[in-house]
């Protein structure tokens, strides 16, 4: 080979799109704290729920007042946590006495969920419950939603965050392997408490085991970081609306608006997925921890693979289907039974549905404001959990409360779930097409630096 050709060759080389390595311990404490956190978010957004139908009452609405109440918690709690971990400077650095704390905390009160089942008033243990999962909204979401999710923007850039995200969203689906999994085989053989204390003591091991290991990335925008200081926090939460704010930031917000849309269309449902499972369908706990297994595992090697490839399509273009095909499926959802083609289309939904999380997630990374990473994490969650969980919940315990059919369980009245909630969360869902049209094409292209510029990110 002549030395020209050498020359092209490297040239040629050094124009492909190269993904900047994220390093081992990045990854191992991805892995971690996504991990554990998933299973405590999985247990709120579903064994709660059961716990509540199965030992409190059978009335879908409580459950309906638990995620709107929750859901708001999540978004205050972000959106302050996360503009102060931003201005956070100390020795253990800006987001990690967040992390570290937090998921010990969180796995606490986790584990204390059930002693509500005590109270032998309804009305004080439904009061009780609504309390105790703000609190562990409270510390999931500072150490969570917050401090984890910002720290992943701060050891990332635009070349790998569809990666990260994609290696987040297999978190998710290993977390819903673990508590939906094996939770139905030790509820039924030990019951609701051990199940909560088992989970709660993980997510509080690991969480500190994984917070320690952290190490902050150096902060190149410190000068950013202290100019914003000077302002009150107050005076950044207003900075949020102002029209300015919101025209130099168009495109994150249509993202935040899809993303809202999609969240609602999933939160009809979602809630109710498994009591659906159970008293429509009418398998056992047991075949639900099947059924959601074989659903995860297929699901995460699907996820895998959308973010390590992801990249190399137009992300506006991959929203678009994703959306399309998550409707599709939500749809036939509705009108299976068989225990194959439960598990196959629940399959179906999740991968299409952690497909628009993975690459928009990565997305609205790179349209973060220099700085504020941690407060628009707070932002995101306005449109991510308080605008879905205020309003999706509801709706599904209307259409219950309307389409069901009355049951009696515990001498408590209540509902049982009907496809229904499934043909309403495919229509709303379709809804989130809506602000993609604004966006142009052109801003779906990932860009990446020159192959001689990379380095590896911190280890």
């Amino acid at each position: 080979m002549t030395e020209e050709s050498k020359i092209l060759l490297v040239e040629k080389e050094q124009s492909k799109p190269q993904v900047k390595r994220l390093g081992a311990r990045i990854v191992a404490i991805v892995f971690m704290l996504g991990t554990v956190g998933q299973i405590a978010w999985a247990i709120e957004n579903t064994w709660f729920n059961t716990f509540i139908y199965d030992v409190i009452t059978p009335d879908p609405r409580p459950i309906a007042w638990m995620v709107a109440v929750s859901a708001v918690t999540a978004t205050i709690t972000t959106l302050f946590m996360g503009t102060l971990s931003d201005r956070t400077k100390s020795k253990l650095g800006r987001r990690k006495p967040y992390i570290l704390f937090g998921y010990i905390l969180w796995g606490v009160i986790t584990a204390v969920f059930p002693t509500v089942a005590y109270i032998q008033k309804i009305g004080i243990a439904i009061v009780m419950i609504i309390i105790l999962d703000a609190v562990m909204t409270f510390f999931g979401s500072t150490s969570n939603d917050a401090a984890f999710n910002a720290w992943m923007t701060d050891v990332s850039d635009s070349s790998n965050r569809n990666r990260i995200q994609g290696y987040n969203a297999v978190t998710t689906l290993i977390a819903n392997l673990i508590a939906l999994g094996a939770a139905g085989i030790i509820i039924d053989v030990f019951g609701y408490f051990i199940f909560f204390y088992i989970m709660g003591g993980i997510v509080t091991i690991v969480g500190m085991i994984a917070g320690i290991l952290i190490r902050e990335p150096v902060e190149p925008i410190r000068e950013k970081i202290e100019e914003e200081k000077k302002k009150s926090i107050f005076r950044e939460f207003i900075d949020i609306v102002k029209p300015e704010n919101l025209k130099e930031n168009k495109i994150l917000y249509l993202l935040f608006i899809n993303l809202a849309l999609i969240g609602i269309g999933s939160q009809i449902s979602f809630p109710y997925l498994f009591i659906y499972i159970e008293h429509f369908l009418a398998y056992s706990k047991g075949d639900i921890s099947i059924i959601g297994g074989i659903v995860i595992i297929l699901s995460g090697i699907a996820s895998l693979l959308i973010g390590l490839f992801s990249h190399k399509v137009n992300r506006k273009t991959f929203i678009i289907i994703s959306v399309i095909l998550t409707s599709i499926f939500l749809f036939v959802f509705a009108f299976v039974q068989h225990i194959a083609l439960v598990i196959l289309f629940y399959f179906l939904q999740l991968s299409a549905s952690m497909g628009v999380a993975i690459v928009q997630g990565g997305w609205m990374l790179d349209k973060y404001p220099v700085g504020k990473v941690g407060k628009y994490q707070g932002v995101r969650m306005i449109f991510f959990v308080a605008i879905p969980m205020v309003i999706g919940p509801p709706i599904g315990s209307a259409i219950i409360r309307h389409y069901g059919y009355p049951t009696i369980i515990d001498g408590q009245p209540g509902f049982v779930p009907t496809p229904e909630i499934f043909l309403y969360s495919a229509i709303v869902t379709l809804l989130a097409l809506i602000p993609l049209f604004y966006i142009k094409k052109e801003e779906g292209i990932i860009k990446f630096e020159p192959k001689n510029k990379l380095g590896e990110n911190q280890e």
